[in-house]
């Protein structure tokens, strides 16, 4: 089986694939940054509870935007399962064409799965520690990229910046117009951030002159799409198999 690791800003997810429609995944803290050997000590006995164990895993990907964590979570599992792990990046050839010399590699395999997964222009909507669109056409070429603050970023900037605002559950409220300083709150972060996300579709598809298929993935993905008829498809999975689909491919000698 691959396991596919995507090593983020707040969360490194974990995916061993079953097969390409069964995906069994978890996630750790990537903070505070770790050594490889308390990677090793973490990481090897993490199989158990999910029903199969470190000889079921015949592959190994990885992909990271935290550079610190790279040669820890790498080095860590060559060690637990003796297989070279395959880090891959932007310049991972696939068949998403692109001119960025500084696309993470998480927008990347964002691209990659949109690509291989639906047909027409994309929008995925990654929402993350930054809220980032990634735009692909129909041949895979990218269509460019917007990145905003994550809406835990924000929210976390708004209690540190202000003497009276609590921490709040980010769930949408039952009326916009709130009466209590948490239903307001509520109401700024989650529908402020749906009207946000509504207008940037509108703003994307203007520019493309075209209706775009928008894809929504990250942790709090399922808080928003609900929210909106303007994500055709929610999935927190989205990265991993773009992953899944990088660990494929060869390189061009091979």
């Amino acid at each position: 089986m691959l396991l596919a690791v995507n090593i983020g800003n707040s969360n490194t997810r974990f995916g061993v694939f079953k097969s390409e429609e069964e995906i069994i995944s978890w996630t750790i803290n990537t903070k505070p940054y770790r050594t490889e050997d308390e990677c090793y000590a973490k990481f090897k006995g993490m199989y158990g509870p999910f029903g199969f164990s470190k000889e079921d895993i015949t592959q190994i990907v990885v992909g990271s935007v935290v550079p610190p964590m790279t040669h820890s979570v790498v080095n860590s599992l060559k060690r637990i399962h003796s297989i070279e792990p395959k880090v891959v990046d932007r310049n991972t050839p696939s068949g998403v064409k692109h001119k960025s010399k500084q696309m993470g590699t998480d927008l990347y395999a964002n691209a990659v799965a949109a690509h291989e997964l639906y047909p027409g222009k994309k929008i995925v909507i990654d929402f993350g520690t930054a809220l980032t669109f990634t735009g692909i056409d129909e041949n895979g070429q990218t269509l460019g990229v917007v990145i905003a603050p994550g809406i835990k970023t924000a929210l976390k900037s708004l209690i540190d910046e202000t003497a009276q605002l609590p921490e709040i559950e980010l769930k949408a409220p039952e009326k916009v117009l709130g009466f209590d300083t948490e239903s307001c709150m509520q109401s700024g972060m989650v529908y402020g951030f749906t009207s946000f996300v509504e207008g940037m579709i509108d703003r994307i598809n203007r520019e493309v002159n075209d209706q775009c298929f928008v894809v929504a993935t990250g942790g709090m993905s399922a808080v928003y799409a609900p929210l909106t008829d303007k994500i055709d498809q929610q999935d927190v999975l989205h990265t991993l198999k773009g992953l899944g689909f990088l660990a494929k491919e060869k390189k061009p000698t091979e």
